[in-house]
């Protein structure tokens, strides 16, 4: 990336370095850069800050770095908010510890930030055997392929063929661009072309577009964007890259021979966000899991791991599109879409001051903990009544499933038990596998039965349809015996009582569903409808943000849908 150094301005005031620090901690894209020359950035995690004391961060993806940070060299952390690039005077590591597989690590605390205000300034460039395809779509439809070149937080650049030029002649206003990443990840920006050169021995056009209307929800994701192919580009110029873990954007997805993009044998293309195209890559985990759980194998520890991170990432860069993704997975597996709507929501009710290492336990073990029921005999399932012999098989699948972990050994024994194994236990001992009662319930374990419950009744049962929040808020209460009055109350305080993810009817007789919230609970955006069906692409409208309540009037109920 090329910056102009002079265009930095120095900040020294101690609340505004503690905000902008706290920015770059919640954007989720941060890199370090070593103070040694031709030195390339390397994305890291920015976990937390004690304001004058230290910083912590997360160095697991630069874990070849360690040595020389050990011994005292200095780096300076780089980061984006609100349009500012970031950047920290020279630091040097102070403490070093290894927990859980993972490098955490505190430095000395900034003394200042410096802030640069353009941000076209940073741009990085793919190099070859980085492809990202970009589609340019006229207001009419007509679109052309392409090839992304570079990125900036300001715009970007596009390889077209010669044939482009009459899109582009007649384009009156911005045109959408729509990249995908090997990974699968898809995403969309509005951008007017601003310059244009013709490579007529290629028979291609180079076109310059600038970015226009962003979202700062667009704006988080191309940080992220341009960090990942900083960091993928970085791993191209080594003579050895065994070194540098890969950026999980350039990991190659299954590919159809009519060109749609798989995971697994899914078409991402069906799911409704961005998100949820990348959160596909954890459910195709989870039930190939399934599968070799099945076959004898214990769960897959390194796969456990990854995916787990992949699930804290998303939730690092924005939490309401990771909740809103986990309601558009309709076409998964029950018990998967299950366990990633668990894992999600009790990260985001209990996870915000954990360590990182107990806020991935507590994914991995929301993402699993329902496994174990591929290993009970599904004659169990099936039964037209369930008796006192079908509740016993059917509670064994948490020791059946707590027997296949042997090989997670990163995976904190006591989060999994809490999770997995106290997930199902009620503080009036009707619980299972342990009868537990009342206070010899983990905390941890208490909080897990009332994500698992309302997740679990969101959706279509045998004996029953899927129910609204209001609906499930109202049976948790009436059962204070089983279910902890104060994490009830934690819950719907957390999420509101009209949560992200949730089809509303509105007063304009319009369905829309939710997908963030102001923080008293009203809708700040939401996605129009066609009827009342899962969410995936083909049945969205267009969202709706900020002015939601004059243009749709208020919500008048929710209506429950099986997602």
């Amino acid at each position: 990336m090329v910056v102009q150094q002079d265009e930095y301005e120095s900040v020294t005031s101690a609340s505004t370095i503690s905000d902008y620090l706290n920015a770059m901690i919640e954007s989720g894209g941060v890199s370090l850069c070593l103070a040694a020359s031709g030195a390339r950035p390397e994305p890291i995690v920015l976990m937390e800050q004690h304001s004058g004391e230290a910083l912590v961060m997360d160095l697991s993806s630069v874990g070849y770095l360690l040595g020389r940070l050990q011994q005292g060299e200095q780096f300076f952390l780089r980061g984006q908010s609100q349009g500012k690039v970031l950047r920290t005077p020279l630091l040097s590591l102070t403490e070093t510890r290894r927990t859980g597989g993972r490098f955490l690590c505190c430095s000395d605390y900034p003394v200042s930030i410096d802030v640069l205000q353009r941000r076209e300034s940073f741009r990085a460039e793919l190099r070859m055997g980085m492809v990202v395809s970009a589609a340019v779509v006229s207001a009419d439809g007509e679109s052309v392929q392409g090839e992304l070149r570079d990125l900036s937080q300001d715009g970007c650049q596009i390889e077209l063929p010669l044939t482009a030029s009459g899109v582009l002649a007649e384009a009156d206003g911005p045109l959408k661009l729509a990249y995908t990443f090997p990974d699968g990840t898809y995403f969309e920006v509005l951008g007017v072309a601003r310059h244009q050169k013709t490579d007529s021995e290629r028979h291609i056009l180079r076109v310059g577009f600038r970015f226009a209307n962003c979202t700062s929800d667009q704006e988080r994701q191309i940080w992220y964007f341009v960090c990942e192919i900083e960091r993928e580009a970085a791993r191209y110029k080594k003579e050895t890259q065994e070194d540098r873990q890969p950026s999980p954007l350039f990991e190659q997805a299954g590919r159809r021979t009519d060109g749609s993009e798989l995971v697994g044998r899914r078409d991402i293309k069906r799911y409704a966000t961005p998100t949820a195209r990348r959160l596909v890559k954890v459910a195709a985990y989870l039930d190939a899991q399934l599968l070799l759980l099945k076959q004898g194998s214990d769960i897959d520890s390194r796969q456990l791991s990854r995916n787990a991170d992949r699930v804290l990432t998303l939730h690092e860069e924005d939490r309401e599109a990771l909740l809103f993704a986990s309601r558009c997975l309709s076409p998964e597996p029950l018990l998967v879409r299950h366990g990633i709507a668990v894992a999600v929501h009790l990260l985001d009710l209990v996870g915000s001051n954990m360590p990182r290492d107990v806020q991935k336990a507590i994914v991995a073990s929301g993402l699993i903990h329902d496994l174990g029921k591929a290993l009970v005999p599904q004659v169990v399932f099936k039964a037209p009544s369930f008796e006192a012999t079908h509740r016993q098989a059917m509670s064994e699948h948490v020791s059946l499933l707590m027997d296949r972990l042997h090989n997670c050994q990163w995976l904190s024994a006591s989060v999994a038990k809490a999770v997995i194994g106290g997930i199902n236990e009620r503080l009036d001992g009707s619980g299972y596998p342990g009868g537990l009662s009342g206070n010899d319930i983990n905390e941890l374990a208490k909080a897990s039965a009332i994500v698992d419950v309302v997740e679990a009744m969101r959706r279509d049962r045998a004996d029953r349809p899927a129910r609204t929040a209001q609906q499930i808020y109202r049976h948790l209460l009436r059962h204070p015996h089983q279910f902890d009055p104060r994490w009830i109350k934690r819950y719907v305080e957390h999420f509101k009582t009209l949560p992200v993810g949730s089809l509303a009817h509105f007063s304009s007789e319009q369905l829309a569903w939710i997908v963030r919230l102001n923080k008293d609970g009203t809708p700040a955006e939401v996605v129009l409808a066609e009827g009342v069906e899962p969410p995936l692409r083909d049945t969205l409208g267009v969202s709706v943000r900020g002015d939601v309540f004059e243009r749709l009037g208020r919500p008048v109920r929710e209506v429950a849908v099986s997602t």
